[in-house]
């Protein structure tokens, strides 16, 4: 996999708003290098979980602990009912079966724990500018269309997602707004946004969700 090196050193601050206002066991899932943990202020123990082993490794210098593997291959090692903040920065498109994850991953969590994820907006502008005005759909090595994707989600899909899934939405905004070509923004971005939505504008959506009470 050729992914582009900010994959695994991103701070991701724009991510900050979702997280929740108390957390004390961490764990997050394609942790990279293990960046993002200097987003949080509060005492916490930090797990990470990361597929490429490079990563990893630079991972268990800044983090408690860290796993080296996919999450499929390694949930049996997650504790249950132990997290009560669990991370997915652009990780949930590149899963085989999403709803597996979806599943599973609420045993990890403690009664009051809450996921907090960001995920691909496929109806992002730019991609919608290359489907519909070039009649283009080319993977690349990283964004919407990364090759590595399994999954592509919009705003409508990924909330019914997690509608079936029983999770309570408490955040969920676009992040990432389209600030670039001219043109794409002026008369196309105006017309897309006009008819089709304002969730066009943003490359991706961040969430913070948790389990529905019984």
């Amino acid at each position: 996999m050729n992914a582009a090196p900010n994959y695994y050193t991103n701070h991701r601050r724009e991510m900050l708003p979702a997280l929740p206002s108390y957390y004390s066991k961490v764990l997050e899932i394609g942790c990279g290098k293990g960046r993002f943990r200097a987003n949080l202020e509060q005492p916490h123990e930090y797990w990470g979980l990361e597929p490429v082993p490079a990563a990893a490794e630079e991972a268990r210098a800044v983090l408690d602990k860290v796993l080296k593997g996919t999450y499929e291959e390694q949930l049996d090692q997650l504790p249950e009912a132990y997290f009560d903040l669990i991370i997915c920065n652009d990780v949930i498109e590149h899963m085989m079966d999403h709803d597996f994850f979806f599943r599973s991953i609420q045993s990890k969590l403690t009664s009051a724990g809450v996921l907090v994820a960001s995920v691909p907006n496929v109806r992002h502008i730019l991609h919608l500018y290359e489907l519909l005005v070039q009649k283009d759909w080319q993977y690349k090595d990283d964004g919407i269309l990364d090759r590595t994707h399994y999954r592509f989600f919009t705003e409508k899909s990924l909330r019914s997602i997690l509608e079936q899934h029983h999770y309570q939405i408490e955040y969920f905004q676009g992040i990432n707004k389209y600030e670039g070509d001219s043109f794409i923004k002026g008369l196309f971005g105006r017309l897309v946004s006009g008819v089709l939505g304002k969730d066009t504008l943003y490359l991706q959506f961040a969430i913070r969700i948790k389990r529905k009470k019984n």
